[in-house]
């Protein structure tokens, strides 16, 4: 196959939603269909021993939540599929729009009786500022919700977006018989007895074909022929330029857990959706056919495998090919690194390639010389845009809890901090630790991580701080500035990358501070150079 026939049937999607609309499930049975993984595990189902192939931490398996972004991949029909299952946790929301700046689009998963969530507000917000493309999956119909119409209305007004449906349910919850495809015009029933198996898909090209009541019932038929009719006149024709420029959001109605309208959403996916497209950097847009390879690390996770203590960087190929020993340039430290064992991730394996293509994730071990946002080129200079650090909501002081153990607890929050788990202050005046996150489930998770990874325990104090902000001194060598330095110097920090910091405790502060310091400015992302 050449380079582009490669690059053209690879497809990079996140899955997004509020917590517990069924993305975890979704991921796993699509890749069920993939042919990835033999039988799929439920979150919630303690039948079934097998915990979801893609909660790998203890603390997710504990809780029944995502914790972590993880990769998925798998080949479906010739095609290159790999899927980011993010966190669903609006804690770890901050990983969730890191992992949005290396998608090419997006499935969005709403639950049908909660129907569209905060935390999906937020996150579709985040995909239409970048105008990724979005398609709508309506999930758990073998459960009471609310109406399809209803919903779609709802999906428009609160999300903002245009959208057509792309298939349709027949009744719903108890009365649930199966989905009409009006992509495809074909109808799939549920078959009654099990009510988790499918019966085969049925075509109707024309829905007044009297077969249709011998399928589902006369009433059924007759609601929906209506439902169709008033879907073709409110709603506009597919098309999937407007849906690649992020104008249109297709609709898929089904559900995860007993695979209905999965196949059908995974076969209308890799028809409709894009291939990897060319992103910006800070010196050009970058091209994802050109033939020199280039990327950036969206994620770090440490310890992916507790008894080696190993750490992942997770790189999205943006162009060209990405070989195994072959050097590349590290572009922050300006010097060349060899991979001798990239990983792919393939369902529950990670395996060693040899080759990954533009829209793959591979992941590099790092010993350390990693942070979020680095490029690796064949020696351009390049800087890809995009993966901020936010401010976060909540602050700690970090105390050491064994004092023999000084050196593990250091070690541990470096590393954690590199992964982007939660952000590391260390106050100017005395040095002590102070922990942002922008939830606070992220401690416990950070305590837990400590304790059983390095070995070292920790214990938190309350700080009074309300934002981080991002110190920029228009003229640094001015006496106002050194003022500023002077009387703030209490609630002065620098983060990771040595960029100073003011804890502010208030908003009135913030403003205060900027009118009796008008050439100091403040950020609340770290990315304003």
């Amino acid at each position: 196959m050449s380079f582009l026939e490669e690059i053209q049937r690879r497809r990079t999607f996140g899955i997004i939603s509020h917590p517990d609309a069924g993305k975890t499930t979704l991921t796993e049975k699509l890749l069920l269909f993939g042919g990835a993984i033999q039988e799929a595990g439920a979150v919630k189902n303690n039948k079934i021993k097998k915990t979801a192939t893609s909660d790998f931490m203890e603390i997710e398996r504990q809780r029944g939540i995502s914790v972590a972004t993880s990769v998925l991949a798998f080949i479906y029909k010739d095609k290159k599929i790999n899927i980011l299952d993010t966190p669903g946790h609006k804690d770890f929301a901050e990983d969730t729009f890191r992992t949005l700046t290396a998608v090419d689009s997006v499935i969005v998963v709403i639950d049908v009786a909660k129907g569209v969530e905060p935390q999906t507000e937020k996150l579709v917000e985040v995909c239409r500022m970048r105008s990724i493309p979005m398609l709508v999956f309506i999930n758990k119909l073998d459960r009471e919700g609310k109406d399809a119409f209803d919903l779609l209305d709802e999906v428009e007004q609160k999300l903002g977006l245009h959208v057509t449906p792309m298939s349709f349910p027949i009744g719903m919850g108890y009365d649930f018989q199966g989905i009409y495809n009006i992509w495809e015009k074909k109808l799939n029933l549920f078959s009654e007895k099990s009510k988790t198996s499918i019966t085969e898909s049925i075509e109707f090209t024309d829905v007044s074909n009297p077969d249709l009541e011998k399928a589902i019932g006369v009433k059924a038929a007759n609601t929906l022929r209506e439902e169709l009719n008033l879907i073709e006149e409110v709603y506009p024709p597919f098309s999937r330029e407007a849906y690649l420029n992020g104008e249109l959001q297709p609709v898929f109605f089904g559900s995860a857990l007993n695979n209905f309208g999965v196949k059908e959403l995974l076969d209308a996916f890799i028809e409709i959706a894009p291939s990897p497209q060319p992103k910006k950097s800070e010196e050009r847009l970058v091209d994802s056919k050109e033939e020199k390879m280039t990327g950036f690390v969206f994620k770090i996770h440490a310890n992916m495998d507790p008894k080696h203590r190993d750490r992942l960087a997770f790189v999205k190929i943006v162009s060209g090919v990405f070989k195994r020993n072959s050097p590349y340039l590290h572009v922050r430290h300006g010097k060349n690194l060899k991979f001798s064992s990239p990983n792919a991730f393939f369902a529950e394996k990670k395996e060693i390639v040899e080759e990954s293509y533009a829209g793959d994730i591979v992941g590099l071990h790092d010993t350390g010389n990693f942070k979020i946002g680095d490029t690796l080129t064949e020696g351009e200079i390049l800087n890809f845009k995009g993966i901020p650090s936010f401010s976060p909501e909540h602050f700690r002081y970090v105390n050491n809890a064994d004092p023999m153990k000084a050196k593990q607890l250091f070690k541990g929050l470096d590393q954690l901090m590199d992964e982007g788990v939660a952000q590391l202050f260390t106050i100017e005046m005395n040095g002590r630790k102070v922990v942002g996150t922008v939830g606070a489930l992220q401690y416990e998770v950070i305590q837990y991580r400590l304790e059983h990874e390095y070995g070292a325990k920790c214990t938190y104090e309350p700080l009074q701080v309300h934002k981080a902000c991002w110190v920029e001194a228009t003229n640094p060598k001015n006496e106002e500035y050194k003022e500023f330095l002077r009387v703030k110097q209490r609630y002065l920090a620098k983060d990771k990358q040595g960029q100073l910091v003011f804890l502010a405790d208030s908003d009135f502060t913030i403003q205060m501070t900027l009118s009796k310091y008008p050439t100091v400015k403040l950020h609340f992302t770290s990315e304003f150079k």
